[in-house]
């Protein structure tokens, strides 16, 4: 809680935290939109595969463009502008940079982002949740191995939803599930980009003229993204996904507890200690009262044995007004709203100026494999995250390994050489697997887990 002071004193003695930046699209905007207001940071640079793009992101978030980009790093870093460039190697590379920030959505490009970050000495925030699920503990074992941090974005919601857990946690309570709210019905699963306005309200015009891309909102609304962020805090936490996958039980607020607690005790988990999303509308479409479409919650228990602690601590509970379920044992913390890039800033001063993570993939403890959106053809290209071809569905680490799953993070740009039923799980044998670095790195990361 000190982050600020410790900014402002770097300030102060005129050595910024310097950041360099991949992606300048939304999340990437909010972020900009923010740095120039935080004391004691310095945007050393962006890297973009459009330049223009950049210096329009700089100019939509109220830079003034032509005072603040500087011709290459070197100038950027003895006055303090901004270097613009298409090479993100070349901005890893650049003399003073102290945190890399991944926001491309790309996992190929995130998972060779991360690496020269390692081997270049930088801190990493990886925003790029598509590939800290598809190598996130082989990347973090790069990090740690280099003394470096690897970190969550606070923010978006997997980083959050961390923080309530080590809340949890640190406070003696044991945590029952963890995780985020969205909009979510099962008939989402079959949409696809020439579909998805229709779920929003929206026409293709106004999306366009709003700058939204079909693919990357469907992936939100097919239920992809929430797995991936599910995976993600799996892997942080240690809290285990639904077999399944996830069951977007319609929840409020004010019914978190009740619902998101285990069978035995009248609640919808499988056990104690998972992740889950909730909807925000009922099965029939009716709004669901209090949602938390935007926000994360942890649910946790005073304490699994009866007795005369776990009274005390119930009855603090009920003095309190802590939201619970009917039984008192169950309770509830919840943040209603995430503000995204906005917040990012936290995860960058807390690498750099304490060396911590905002949360960090500790483990392969659950995976996301892509599941068929109709019956494919043998010869049909994959198309990916949030398309035509494939959804994504959380599964545990040790499922997907077995049934030797296709992660969604690979499952784009490669050729089917067998028929996949609608519904089906997709396999490493179902497809002509691409010679690649994520691929590679992928392999490599599945062989270990299976030894262990």
């Amino acid at each position: 809680m000190n982050l600020y002071r410790l900014l402002k004193r770097r300030e102060d003695e005129g050595r910024p935290v310097r950041v360099g930046l991949i992606g300048s699209g939304k999340f990437g905007s909010m972020f900009l939109a923010q740095l120039r207001r935080t004391p004691g940071m310095h945007l050393l640079g962006i890297a973009d595969l459009s330049a223009t793009r950049a210096r329009e992101a700089l100019a939509r978030t109220g830079w003034d463009v032509e005072a603040a980009v500087a011709p290459d790093f070197e100038t950027a870093l003895k006055t303090g502008r901004t270097a613009i460039t298409e090479d993100p190697e070349a901005l890893i590379a650049a003399s003073g940079l102290d945190v890399v920030v991944e926001a491309t959505g790309n996992p190929a490009a995130g998972i060779r982002h991360a690496l020269i970050a390692a081997r270049e000495g930088r801190h990493m925030v990886m925003v790029n949740v598509e590939a800290d699920v598809l190598a996130g503990a082989h990347l973090a074992g790069e990090f740690d191995k280099a003394g470096l941090v690897y970190s969550m974005a606070y923010g978006d919601q997997p980083a959050l939803t961390c923080e309530l857990i080590d809340w949890a946690r640190a406070c003696g309570f044991k945590v029952v599930a963890a995780g985020k709210g969205t909009k979510y019905l099962p008939a989402y699963a079959a949409s696809t980009p020439d579909t998805v306005w229709d779920h929003y309200g929206l026409t293709p015009e106004e999306a366009e003229a709003g700058g939204m891309n079909p693919q990357m909102f469907n992936s939100f609304l097919d239920g992809t993204k929430s797995a991936l962020e599910m995976a993600a805090i799996s892997n942080a936490s240690g809290l285990l996904a639904p077999r399944g996958g996830l069951l977007f039980p319609p929840a409020g607020t004010h019914d978190l507890a009740n619902v998101l607690k285990p069978r035995s005790s009248g609640g919808m988990l499988e056990e104690a200690g998972m992740v889950e999303v909730v909807s925000s509308v009922e099965r029939d479409g009716r709004h669901v009262f209090g949602d938390l479409r935007w926000g994360v919650y942890v649910t946790f228990e005073a304490a699994e044995e009866a007795g005369v602690g776990a009274d005390y601590v119930r009855r603090c509970f009920r003095e309190y007004q802590v939201l619970t379920d009917r039984s008192g044992r169950y309770a509830t913390l919840f943040r209603p709203t995430h503000l995204i890039g906005l917040e990012l800033g936290i995860s960058v001063a807390s690498a750099a100026l304490r060396g911590e993570a905002t949360g960090r993939t500790e483990g392969f403890v659950s995976d996301v494999v892509a599941v068929a959106k109709r019956d494919l053809k043998a010869g049909e290209m994959l198309d990916g995250e949030g398309g035509y071809t494939v959804w994504g569905r959380l599964a545990r680490a040790e499922d997907s390994l077995a049934a030797r799953a296709l992660p969604i993070g690979l499952a784009h740009g490669m050729a089917l050489k067998r028929p996949v039923s609608e519904g089906a799980m997709l396999s490493w044998d179902d497809v002509e697997a691409s010679d690649s670095e994520a691929v590679s790195i992928r392999r490599m990361m599945e062989e270990k887990a299976r030894a262990v």
